[in-house]
């Protein structure tokens, strides 16, 4: 095994998703976003088949081997970054044993894919340490080493929703992503033009993917499509469903086959700019992730309330659930008062401050040059 050269960075970015919530797993639409938050791997070649990764926003860092990267071999954050060296050598590539130093603007616990951020930059790392370069094709499979890595050595059942809008996303654009045939387009972002800004509020409720809420939505989706005799909830429609009998699981794929055609729905309307209605596609959203789906919470609720009371023309919650983050599309004239709409709701419950941030879709991993 040879390196072009003995140290290579890599940075990735966070994701938000506009529209297209536990869908990926599904074989679905969703309609993710790259955000201007990012999280960059410095990795530097060893003369040994060690291996360690230290974080400036983690304590402990983790040390080991090549040997002991794979599944049931490591647990906590670094899973997530030491897992992609070994989907890596899954994959047929020869991987040196490295030291990664992680930094990271991508909030962690907010629902905004910091897991997904830290592997696509890993392997963007490893890849410019190898001296490949970023093509397409390249991009692709990184994004099914990283899934591999959350799904298989870090626990987490993603449908691959984070890795790729990291990997393929443009900077301007969403990513509209088709998860039954794999494919991809970009769908641009009109609402500065428009006077609009999409507010990230981050409720700062810790949740992880491994926690078993994640997975039991998961399941309850896959005895649903079984229930159908389907490959999977993507080829079924509302009507299919009176004959799902468990009513759990009714209510799950309700809200699949609804957030379908919301993706679909949201996408003709950013087409149209018709901002009206891509605001009621997002409050339905939500309506239906709090309902059907129950991965909301009381503060995303709240977030979600106290916007649209605020002026916004549409608010939901965002990620996998059970805490992090709401997004909330708004005038830019109403922006500072739903943040101190918000500030204040949260206030009045007796509940921690949450953190603003702005939406800026931004493009994908990439290379640092040195």
């Amino acid at each position: 095994m040879t390196t072009r050269t003995r140290t290579a960075t890599g940075t990735a970015p966070g994701r938000v998703n506009l529209i297209g919530e536990h869908t990926d797993y599904n074989a679905g639409l969703c309609l993710p976003l790259a955000l201007s938050y990012a999280t960059t791997v410095r990795v530097t070649v060893r003369d040994d088949r060690g291996v360690s990764v230290r974080s400036a926003q983690q304590g402990e860092p983790w040390t080991g081997t090549l040997d002991g990267v794979g599944p049931g071999q490591v647990e906590g954050w670094a899973s997530y970054a030491v897992g992609v060296l070994w989907a890596l050598q899954e994959s047929g590539w020869e991987v040196p044993g490295v030291d990664l130093v992680v930094d990271s603007t991508v909030p962690m616990g907010a629902g905004l894919s910091s897991s997904a951020a830290l592997e696509c930059a890993v392997a963007a790392a490893v890849a410019g340490l190898l001296g490949h370069d970023l093509t397409p094709a390249l991009r692709s499979t990184l994004v099914e080493v990283c899934r591999r890595a959350e799904s298989e050595v870090a626990g987490a059942p993603t449908g691959g929703l984070d890795q790729t809008v990291s990997l393929l996303a443009n900077a301007g654009s969403a990513l509209l992503i088709d998860f039954r045939d794999g494919s991809t387009r970009d769908v641009p972002l009109g609402w500065d033009e428009a006077g609009l800004r999409l507010l990230v509020v981050d409720t700062r409720v810790s949740h992880a993917l491994v926690d078993g809420g994640y997975a039991a939505r998961r399941a309850d989706c896959e005895a649903a499509a079984e229930a159908l005799g389907l490959e999977s909830l993507r080829e079924a429609t509302l009507e299919d469903l009176d004959r799902v009998e468990h009513l759990r699981e009714r209510a799950r794929a309700r809200h699949v086959v609804s957030e379908n055609a919301r993706v679909e729905a949201a996408v003709v309307a950013l087409a149209d700019q018709d901002w009206t209605r891509l605001g009621s596609l997002m409050n339905a959203s939500h309506v239906s992730l709090r309902d059907d789906f129950e991965v909301s919470c009381e503060e995303l609720d709240l977030v979600v309330d106290t916007a649209l009371q605020a002026g916004a023309l549409g608010a939901r919650m965002t990620g996998g659930g059970f805490g992090g983050s709401a997004i909330v599309l708004v005038p830019a004239e109403r922006a500072d008062a739903v943040v101190r709409a918000v500030d204040l709701a949260f206030v009045a419950a007796g509940l921690r401050p949450v953190q603003h941030l702005d939406a800026v879709p931004s493009g994908p991993a990439q290379v640092v040059q040195e």
